[in-house]
């Protein structure tokens, strides 16, 4: 049973949202445009707001998805679904293995597991962006946030399932963002708004 939980979380999360929605509605493919990135902040990018909102919503679905299919099983299990899920987000085998940077997919297996951590991290995402107008840095502070919380959390509760799946959501996002951390200390980093629909 487990296994093929697995193996749907990860199917789940490899469901290329903004590929689909590219090719579907735009009939164009958004890898290589603008980032040449799958996920949420390229389709702003590159297909606008409307497109770019379903697609942030689609990819949270997902984790949310797979991390909820086994928490009538085990909620640890939960975790493990969810960290998988992500992993397809990022090498989608739909997709050819290249996909998004984890942000969405990853606070959608938070909202699954802790809401009020989910809302945490949306409200530190939220200010960051809207004080910096850089995706990247809201990202990137956002799972530096989460990182911290999870610390203080599991010290109180002992949750270190939960402690391990965070660390491992947090790696993700902050690797995929490199480059652009690299950008952002060049001062080279597009904000937000700068990048026209194409």
């Amino acid at each position: 049973m487990q296994a093929l939980i697995l193996i749907s979380a990860y199917l789940l999360g490899s469901i290329p949202s903004g590929l689909i929605v590219g090719k579907i509605f735009f009939g164009i493919d958004i890898r290589e445009h603008g980032s040449g990135n799958l996920g949420a902040t390229n389709t702003f990018r590159v297909l606008g707001k409307k497109a770019g909102a379903f697609v942030t919503a689609a990819d949270i679905l997902k984790g949310t998805a797979a991390a909820s299919l086994p928490l009538l099983f085990d909620a640890h299990v939960s975790l493990l679904a969810g960290l998988i899920a992500v992993i397809g987000h990022i090498f989608p085998i739909f997709a050819g293995f290249r996909g998004g940077k984890a942000v969405a997919t990853s606070a959608g297996v938070l909202l699954a597991y802790n809401p009020l951590f989910f809302l945490l991290l949306a409200a530190v995402f939220i200010i960051t962006l809207s004080i910096s107008k850089y995706v990247s840095l809201a990202s990137v502070t956002a799972a530096v946030t989460a990182l911290i919380y999870a610390i203080i959390y599991t010290y109180y509760t002992e949750d270190i399932p939960f402690l391990a799946v965070v660390i491992a959501l947090v790696f993700f996002v902050i690797y995929r963002h490199r480059a652009n951390m690299i950008r952002l200390k060049n001062g080279t980093e597009p904000k937000v708004g700068k990048n026209k629909k194409k």
